[in-house]
């Protein structure tokens, strides 16, 4: 069968749960372009913080899973 992509936090590449590096990797694209995305969400909805706090105890970290 094929790899499956699995929605992971990784050990390196974070700034403070490794929430958008995990999304970044999941998507294929840039980190920046998810943290931007993020202080977006925070600026303008106020979700942002909410929803980080949420995925940081939801998706699992790499060394969890392995």
């Amino acid at each position: 069968m094929g790899t499956e992509k699995k929605l992971l936090r990784p050990q390196d590449g974070t700034m403070v749960g490794g929430v958008c590096a995990a999304f970044a990797r999941y998507f294929g694209i840039d980190v920046t372009l998810i943290r931007l995305g993020w202080v977006f969400l925070v600026l303008f909805f106020g979700t942002g913080i909410l929803a980080y706090v949420i995925c940081w105890i939801v998706i699992p970290e790499e060394d969890a899973v392995s």
